[in-house]
């Protein structure tokens, strides 16, 4: 049956309409595949010079297995927002002779062949290797490498039961962010030693591997959960129903696990791509993300932490900046219809918000080897993701309420500076100057990281209230309907 499932995927994917449109999405995803496993291939090859260098008084697999608890959390959150059960197309199976546990089965075995599951591999091997090859015990060794894959593993089910409590709240986010901030406060403020307790049992087990057993049973619980209520929801009318919708073949049908706002988004992305002043955004990407390497390699700015925070800023939201300050005028051509249409505002404004927030998401992760110019780089860079996606988004938004401007998207993008006006200047108060001011007064006062954790904590309390803040903006949007689409009728 496994392999029936296997086949009539493999048709699937060769038959569809949409195979030659989105073969170029595919080779784009492998290259950024590539990418991170060359760059967790090399940080496995130097892991132990980098421990030794960090930790000189600690052994190099004592200091590994110290940090894990750190990578849980990380690989928690990244799983969250973007790997999702892959569930295939149940709807004409579920009409078919089969039993529902075997299909069941089948989309939880298939999720342990996941991209985020291999991904660790490319380093804890190569460090395991050079542990050998140092003179460890190659049993102690291979038990705590199958130890960290089991963890992997755990991670893997654990995500899918905190994506399934997800679907029942309004705000999808909140329990990851209450999990994992919640295991990350105990541990940071010594309430409870997690990431030293998890270190502890890490070594009982490779030290006894008789306890080896305990992970195991920790992950067959996990998958026997995510069995449970996998197949309660595995029906036609229910439960996978947003799974299993059948949409219309386009080159950018992942945008479909978007829900509702996937139309947007595709308008979206079409627009970047099909004219110049649009795609220069994609292009000045590239530059906000090397952005830093103009002052970090420079000692000058070693000295000068204060500065972090407006480089993280426009480093991880050059996109946001770029392309969010002009929303909507690049709609203006067709903003008229856009709005003759029976489609929900908030739909409209949610499908940029998101647009906004993963950039930042995907400009972070590309930055994070500025950590080679040191850790406080990488912890201000995060802290202003934060800060972009909870802030930053809202603002620009609210910012777009005010533009009166049309753009022409056919004209030339270099030193194109139509639909720019006072509103575009006004907003780098807030976006920039805001962020810095702020740092700074707390840098000063106290420290760099507790100046990091505020800006943080002013980004996390913009995600909480997210929906609270779109429907304000989303008035004032409404408010301006008709300003706007007169504004876009003038040539001028």
């Amino acid at each position: 049956m496994i392999k029936h499932f296997l086949n009539l995927e493999w048709k699937s994917f060769f038959r569809s309409a949409s195979f030659g449109k989105s073969l170029g999405i595919k080779i784009f995803m492998g290259l950024f595949a590539l990418y991170f496993m060359g760059m967790f291939l090399f940080i496995g090859f130097f892991m132990d010079k980098i421990l030794k260098k960090v930790y000189p008084d600690l052994d190099p697999l004592v200091a590994f297995s110290g940090l894990i608890f750190f990578w849980i959390l990380g690989d928690l959150v990244i799983r969250f927002f973007f790997q999702k059960l892959p569930v295939m197309s149940v709807k004409p199976l579920l009409t078919l002779p089969i039993k529902r546990g075997k299909i069941v089965n089948y989309v939880l075995g298939k999720s342990a062949l996941s991209f985020f599951n291999f991904l660790p591999l490319f380093a804890v091997v190569p460090f395991s290797i050079k542990l050998i090859y140092s003179g460890y015990d190659a049993t102690t060794v291979l038990v705590w490498l199958l130890t960290i894959i089991l963890l992997t593993l755990i991670n893997n089910f654990l995500n899918f039961i905190i994506e399934s409590l997800s679907a029942e709240t309004e705000l999808s986010f909140l329990p990851i962010i209450l999990f994992v901030g919640a295991l990350y406060g105990l541990n940071y403020f010594e309430i409870i030693n997690i990431s030293g307790a998890l270190s502890k049992g890490i070594t009982a087990i490779y030290e006894t591997p008789i306890f080896i057993l305990i992970p195991v049973l920790i992950l067959i619980g996990l998958y026997i959960y995510n069995f449970k209520i996998l197949r309660q929801k595995l029906f036609l009318d229910s439960g996978l129903k947003t799974e299993v919708k059948e949409v219309n073949a386009s080159n950018l049908e992942w945008t479909k696990n978007f829900g509702d706002i996937a139309p947007f988004m595709q308008l979206d992305l079409k627009l970047i791509w099909r004219n110049k002043r649009t795609k220069s955004a994609v292009w000045i990407m590239a530059i906000g993300l090397l952005y830093g390497l103009f002052f970090y390699p420079q000692p000058t700015y070693q000295n000068q932490e204060w500065f972090f925070v407006f480089i993280g800023v426009f480093s991880t939201g050059i996109f946001l900046i770029n392309f969010g300050q002009f929303i909507p005028a690049w709609d203006s051509g067709y903003y008229k219809l856009l709005m003759s249409q029976n489609i929900k505002y908030e739909q409209y404004l949610k499908s940029k918000f998101t647009l906004m927030a993963v950039s930042v998401v995907i400009l972070f992760v590309l930055g994070i080897p500025y950590v080679f110019f040191g850790w406080k780089i990488l912890l201000a860079h995060f802290a202003c993701a934060i800060y972009n996606i909870g802030v930053n988004t809202h603002v620009i938004l609210y910012g777009g309420s005010f533009n009166r401007k049309k753009i022409d998207l056919s004209q030339k993008a270099a030193f194109n500076y139509q639909g720019t006006g006072a509103v575009q200047w006004l907003i780098g108060i807030p976006l920039l100057i805001l962020p810095m001011g702020l740092f700074a007064l707390f840098y000063f006062l106290i420290g760099f990281e507790i100046a990091c954790l505020i800006i943080s904590i002013i980004g996390v309390v913009g995600i909480v209230l997210h929906q609270k803040l779109m429907k304000a903006i989303t008035v004032k949007y409404l408010e301006s309907k008709y300003k706007i689409i007169d504004a876009f009728d003038q040539n001028n």
